[in-house]
């Protein structure tokens, strides 16, 4: 591994399950809304589900790159996030199978 790697592990952000929907755009498509324990930033994941053989864990947590996480403006949500947030750091290791 590179440096440049090393320091590119070491910026990203811990980011905690907090929201799963179903897309009402598309069929078979769950959207993944994971936040930083404070509820401020958020990173989404878009899985299309396109049979039973794909398999595809989701963790309690994910490292995000920091350029793919987005700012939670919305006060309720940004409260809402930080307590689930909250909630899935107290009951769940980062790589628990969700």
């Amino acid at each position: 591994m590179t440096g440049s790697e090393v320091d590119a592990e070491a910026e990203r952000v811990r980011m905690w399950l907090v929201e799963r929907t179903y897309s009402d755009d598309e069929q078979n498509m769950v959207i993944l809304t994971y936040a930083t324990a404070d509820g401020k930033r958020y990173f989404r994941k878009e899985r299309a589900l396109t049979s039973f053989t794909d398999v595809r864990d989701t963790t309690a947590a994910v490292d995000a790159a920091p350029e793919n996480v987005g700012v939670v403006d919305d006060p309720a949500d940004r409260e809402r996030y930080a307590a689930e947030a909250e909630r899935m750091a107290a009951e769940h290791d980062p790589d628990d199978v969700i």
